[in-house]
């Protein structure tokens, strides 16, 4: 990388400013949007210079219903000619693997999406790696994220967190620190050209069960009381539903090893205490500024 290699990226959300903060850190000027900006974001409808100046370009908007990705809708043309353009990111899921009953996947499966939602993001992908003759085309497949302020502490805390059980159901998880580490360790090793499939989930999937006990130990309360599936499927909403239908266990080791990453996070008991220790620390933090105010 550059002194003027410079990233934009297309939606400043929970991960978009993950990448923003290492990028920065690591020299790349930053710039990215959210769809009315404010503070330190473009408009999205305002980004043609940004794009023009752009060596590196991250996507982490999700394709919309009936218009499919919303950066290629609006902006396609002028990505195809960015002049300086070398390397486009796009967050994808791995929701695209499909229901595979509790098998594994890694990133030699071939999609298998089961829903018009996953469907939608098959096609986003495939839009992006068209570039791959311009530029290098990286599609990350993320798990469920998690992270500070995103996690089952909040709903534990509000008293919303269920423990709903499911035999044999688990999910895979990612913490998004570790989706930013791996974002830029794609972005200054990236080949000249073509494209390449990374999985982002950590070494454990488990039962929504299990991560909910470990954070209620964590926290010195007692878990919630178990609720079966069967029970609590009436209540929930298309979207839950869609997640629950869907079993699978997510591998990373190729991924891993093509970055030269080790997760900071490998399994999700160490990113839960360590979300707890930050917000610990946080939460002493500002009681002392407001003790040092009085």
């Amino acid at each position: 990388m550059t002194e003027r290699a410079s990233l934009l990226i297309f939606g400043l959300g929970y991960c978009g400013r993950a990448v923003a903060a290492l990028a920065r850190a690591a020299g790349y000027r930053v710039a990215g949007t959210t769809r009315a900006g404010g503070p330190g974001a473009l408009r999205f409808d305002d980004v043609a210079m940004p794009l023009a100046e752009a060596t590196h370009l991250l996507i982490t908007a999700a394709p919309e219903e009936g218009g499919g990705d919303p950066v290629l809708a609006r902006y396609r043309a002028e990505i195809a000619a960015a002049p300086r353009l070398c390397w486009i990111g796009y967050l994808s899921s791995t929701g695209v693997y499909g229901d595979r009953g509790g098998e594994w996947v890694d990133e030699t499966t071939a999609p298998r999406p089961a829903s018009p939602r996953t469907e939608r993001r098959v096609a986003a992908e495939r839009a992006w790696q068209a570039f791959a003759g311009h530029c290098a085309v990286d599609v990350f497949r993320l798990a469920g994220i998690y992270g500070p302020g995103r996690s089952v502490f909040d709903d534990l805390r509000a008293g919303r967190a269920r423990r709903i059980i499911k035999p044999e159901q688990v999910f895979s998880r990612i913490h998004r620190d570790d989706i930013a580490d791996a974002v830029l360790a794609a972005m200054t090793n990236a080949p000249a050209r073509g494209t390449r499939v990374f999985n982002l989930a950590d070494d454990e999937p488990a039962a929504s069960a299990a991560v909910i006990e470990e954070a209620a130990r964590l926290l010195g309360l007692s878990p919630p009381p178990a609720i079966p599936f069967a029970a609590a499927a009436p209540t929930m909403s298309a979207m839950a539903l869609s997640f629950w239908a869907e079993n699978r266990r997510v591998r990373s080791e190729i991924s891993k090893g093509a970055l030269g990453l080790a997760w900071r996070y490998p399994s999700y008991r160490e990113g839960l205490a360590a979300i707890l220790a930050e917000e610990t620390a946080k939460g002493r933090a500002e009681q002392g500024e407001i003790g040092g105010t009085r």
